[in-house]
């Protein structure tokens, strides 16, 4: 199927783009899943009936979303560090990444089955989705200074995240065309039952994408050349090789400072970008469910399309003017974003939003793992520092989808949650002015 020279060399661009192609591969997921479809079909099922009974309390069903997804970053955030210390003493990141990209695969073809009949069949299969997704690129990013010297790994980050984007956008095309139009496709029913329907087939398509294309990446990425076996001790390596990083980060002012930065910033950024779409099913006027649809759809593509963009120009910017400028302004721009959408109702008001979102969406996520990776010390133990990264990345969402999730079932509304993430964008900033330039 493959042809490859074995291995690779570090920097080449076969093995770059190799790399790069899972981001083609899960992005899939990330967008048909977190921020499109998945949430167009939940916010349907509860058009009538607004809560979901858990253990004898209603709770708000964009609350249960939420609360769902942080018990999942928990127990990514408790697993991560156990699975990067074997995979770096037994020296294959490459089977643990494996494994999750098939359990988040086939939970998302599992989605198929969720209806309000089997609604916790559902809420599970969803959140070992997450669980897949999120835990595969904790091994994934660990390979961005084994397969880039750090000149290149700006420009492969970003071209990570612009060929998830590209890759996303073509399969979402087809599923809208087929929510749209199931009839073209041999789904019979009324359009409102065989739209939804169509959806669950999405899921399906998400699932087989993201298996299949994943490949590449398997075929190429190194394998590792330890062969130290699992012993007991070993489960618990991840936790002392992150106390171990944690100690490096203590001496080290400017990668300390920017990952307190990091945790403040990405617990509003993920937050907000989990939970786009529910804010934009629940909270903005549309005249009927069929434009509903249809805006959503249109208003995540054209989010996805604009983020190509806006990724490329994000690393061509920091190469001019340096990460950490960037990544301030970047920030500034969030925060003016959250503040503005508190205010929104209609959808042009939307779609406004939508494509200035676009533009520093990836950019933010792209520089982010890029700086990252460029600040770490010389070492051999990317898994580790990577898994650190990853854990304060999980904690960030925990604490910020509870905090959402808190104030949409206190207030009522998601607005408060939006508004709060703004102040969160402005600590960041301030963080970030006080990370050193240099060592």
């Amino acid at each position: 199927m493959f042809s490859k020279t074995v291995p690779l060399e570090k920097g080449s661009k076969k093995l770059i783009n190799a790399w790069a192609s899972y981001d083609w591969a899960n992005s899939v997921y990330s967008l048909v899943i977190s921020s499109s479809i998945f949430p167009i079909y939940y916010g349907s099922l509860f058009q009538e009936i607004k809560t979901i009974n858990f253990f004898g309390s209603p709770i708000k069903y964009t609350a249960m979303i939420s609360f769902i997804t942080a018990f999942a970053f928990i127990i990514i955030s408790i697993i991560t560090p156990i699975l990067s210390g074997i995979a770096d003493y037994t020296g294959n990141k490459k089977k643990f990444m494996k494994f999750f990209v098939y359990l988040g695969s086939f939970s998302c073809i599992g989605l198929y089955w969720f209806d309000l009949k089997t609604i916790y069949l559902g809420l599970t299969f969803y959140f070992f989705a997450l669980i897949g997704l999120w835990s595969s690129l904790t091994f994934y990013n660990s390979y961005l200074p084994d397969i880039a010297y750090p000149e290149q790994q700006n420009r492969a980050s970003a071209r990570g995240y612009s060929m998830g984007y590209i890759g996303s956008v073509i399969l979402l095309l087809f599923n809208l065309s087929m929510v749209m139009n199931p009839e073209l496709y041999g789904i019979d029913g009324s359009k409102a039952d065989a739209s939804m329907l169509a959806m669950k087939y999405s899921f399906i398509s998400v699932g087989i994408w993201w298996a299949l294309f994943s490949q590449i990446s398997f075929f190429y990425l190194p394998k590792g050349n330890l062969i130290n076996k699992i012993t007991k001790d070993v489960l618990w390596n991840g936790f002392k090789e992150l106390k171990i990083v944690l100690d490096q980060l203590m001496e080290n002012i400017r990668l300390k400072r920017f990952l307190i930065a990091f945790f403040l910033y990405s617990m509003s950024l993920q937050t907000v970008l989990l939970i786009a779409t529910y804010f934009g099913e629940a909270e903005i006027q549309w005249s009927n469910s069929s434009e509903k649809t249809i805006g959503l759809i249109v208003a995540i593509l054209l989010i996805q399309i604009v983020a190509i963009f806006g990724a490329i120009l994000t690393a061509r910017a920091s190469e001019r003017f340096g990460n950490l400028t960037v990544l301030i302004v970047i920030n500034i721009i969030w925060a003016f974003l959250c503040i503005r959408a508190f205010y929104i109702h209609t959808p042009t008001e939307f779609y406004l939003i939508a494509g200035l979102v676009g533009m520093v969406m990836g950019g933010l996520q792209s520089l982010s793992r890029a700086t990252y990776s460029k600040y770490l010390p010389t070492t051999n133990d990317t898994a580790s520092f990577f898994s650190f990264y990853s854990v304060t990345e999980k904690i960030a969402i925990i604490f910020g989808m509870i905090m959402f999730g808190t104030i949409d079932q206190i207030t009522g509304s998601m607005r408060n949650s939006i508004l709060f993430f703004a102040v969160l964008f402005i600590a960041g900033v301030i963080l970030l002015l006080r990370v050193p330039r240099h060592n």
